[in-house]
């Protein structure tokens, strides 16, 4: 008998992790972290201790205690069993934000984890550059591992323990089994690239989810194709989000662009925008806003990389020659005439100092982007303010102390903030905003990466299934609705 287990996305935004357990297999729908919930305990310097395994997570709720699932090394480091083989076939990522995927990182590597190529390319990004201490999801870091030392006797720690997962990429719409289930990725229009939903079905069930998606950003007929194909497979069972369930409004990113032109084509001074770094759509908005008003989009190393992995694979994002990229101070901060170190008792100008000892401040991944001929500094934001539209995030902010720009604006185009935490650091992105008297504008910039309610229930009433069972909301009585069209609405329940 097939059964559905949930341990996360219950009466909250994120957090899904939902198991599907056929009579021969079974498998994971994401593994993610469940903000609100981790929001309770942890902060920004408040963190699990990697040195007690998975026992902090699981005692602050963040991850069930589940047998056969977790990694080797966390579990017998705390004298946990590590069973021989696991106990789940897969996990099967709808797409790359953390509130879908991050829990990955404590899975044993064994696991199959099945997702799409541009899940795999961000993923990569995220593990490539990241300096979180739980991220890895395509290749797992052995820990607590030691080995002989190659003089003399006793042992050190081992760095070499290294291991890919089994990473499987899924094609659109091209079938794939898990043990008695045959699967489908689904492509849908969310707020990064490579966002899927699922089409599975056994012997018993056909089972529709939908991950994340949207109608209203720049590729809707995605999700118009997956209600087909979804309605097509007569589904007994949709698993629905409905982040938006209690909205009705949208702003579409080309709403976005023809706002953000008219407002950088009155601007005389620098452009400073705040999007997200993984949302490839708007950057693609802003590189369209800077073309349209004369200027050159200015991203950050890390959206630089980003960039990188996906030039060259016929997608429809800007090349990473056709922006320009960002050079920040770093460690020592060697940087133009403005900065100097001692050699032998004299103190010589960055100018006149050899390239390697200025870059060794950066990270190798970094050094290679640097090379690339449209690499800006500060200065060049400073002497030509209103040639560039520059992409600055909350943990940027501190380069407008060198930047010192005059006649800008500042442009938020992320979401509102939606706990506590994000409330205060909006507040002191205001400071730094008045600091350098950088009028905010945020109204009518940001497009999200949820349906609305409307839109919700008319695709789930098009699909048809004979059940649903809505998480990713904190409204899941709104869809009680859907009982007038003869859906059961099935309200789900955290499983211990």
């Amino acid at each position: 008998m097939t059964s559905i287990d949930f341990f996360g996305g219950v009466g909250e935004i994120g957090g899904n992790k939902i198991r599907i357990n056929g009579n021969q297999s079974s498998f994971f729908l994401d593994f993610g972290m469940g903000f609100s919930h981790a929001n309770d305990y942890l902060s920004e310097f408040l963190q699990p201790r990697k040195a007690n395994g998975i026992c902090d997570f699981i005692k602050l709720g963040l991850l069930p205690y589940i047998d056969g699932i977790y990694r080797e090394d966390y579990l017998r480091h705390v004298g946990l069993p590590y069973p021989n083989e696991p106990s789940v076939d897969g996990v099967l990522i709808s797409h790359s934000h953390v509130d879908h995927v991050a829990y990955v990182h404590h899975l044993r590597e064994d696991i199959p984890i099945y997702l799409s190529n541009e899940s795999y390319l961000i993923l990569k990004a995220l593990e490539d550059t990241g300096a979180a201490s739980f991220s890895e999801y395509l290749h797992l870091k052995k820990s607590f591992y030691l080995e002989p030392k190659k003089r003399g006797e006793g042992y050190i720690r081992s760095r070499a323990n290294v291991v890919d997962r089994d990473i499987q990429i899924v094609k659109p719409y091209q079938k794939f089994e898990i043990g008695d289930f045959n699967l489908k990725s689904a492509p849908v229009d969310h707020s990064l690239p490579g966002a899927s939903a699922f089409i599975g079905e056994n012997d018993e069930e056909t089972i529709i989810y939908t991950g994340d998606l949207r109608f209203h950003g720049r590729h809707p007929e995605l999700t118009h194709k997956f209600i087909k194909e979804a309605r097509k497979a007569n589904p007994s069972i949709m698993i629905s989000e409905g982040t938006r369930i209690d909205k009705e409004d949208n702003v579409t990113e080309i709403e976005i662009e023809q706002l953000a032109v008219d407002t950088v084509s009155m601007c005389k001074g620098l452009v400073v925008v705040n999007y997200p770094v993984r949302d490839l759509d708007r950057l693609l908005t802003f590189y369209k806003v800077a073309e349209d008003t004369g200027r050159k989009l200015v991203v950050s190393l890390k959206q630089a990389y980003i960039l990188n992995l996906f030039s060259g694979k016929g997608y429809e994002y800007p090349g990473l020659g056709d922006v320009m990229i960002y050079k920040p101070r770093k460690g020592w901060g060697l940087m133009g005439d403005d900065s100097f170190a001692c050699v032998e008792d004299e103190w010589l100008c960055a100018s006149d100092i050899t390239s390697d000892q200025c870059l060794r401040d950066y990270k190798k991944w970094e050094r290679e982007l640097l090379e690339n001929d449209n690499v800006l500094t500060y200065h060049d934001l400073q002497e030509d303010p209103q040639d560039y539209i520059f992409r600055c995030d909350f943990f940027e902010l501190k380069e407008l102390i060198d930047i010192k720009p005059t006649n800008g604006v500042y442009i938020k185009s992320s979401t509102e903030p939606f706990d506590e935490q994000m409330e205060i650091n909006e507040k002191k992105v205001e400071n730094w905003l008045k600091l350098f008297n950088l009028p905010l504008l945020n109204r009518g910039f940001h497009a999200s990466g949820h349906a609305n309610g409307r839109e919700i229930l008319e695709m789930i009433r098009k699909i048809n299934p004979d059940k649903l069972y809505p998480v990713h909301t904190t409204h899941p009585d709104k869809f009680l609705k859907l009982q007038e069209d003869g859906i059961e609405v099935i309200y789900p329940e955290l499983s211990g």
